[in-house]
């Protein structure tokens, strides 16, 4: 099902962030500095599994739930 990984960043981001621009920016960040580059991927980019372990644990980390 392509674009999972796009919805879990956007979740991810949106949760985080809440609307603040500043906040969405350091959490792209902090993803960027565990390995994904959240401009990287689209609706329709394949799904990596090694990718959707790295989002379950950076959204554990963040306290986001995805």
């Amino acid at each position: 099902m392509p674009g999972q990984i796009k919805r879990m960043i956007d979740t991810i981001i949106a949760q985080r962030s809440k609307g603040n621009p500043t906040i969405e920016l350091t959490t792209k960040t902090k993803m960027i500095l565990k390995g994904i580059n959240p401009d990287r991927y689209t609706s329709t980019s394949e799904d990596d599994p090694v990718v959707i372990g790295k989002l379950k644990k950076i959204a554990a980390e963040l306290g986001v739930t995805l």
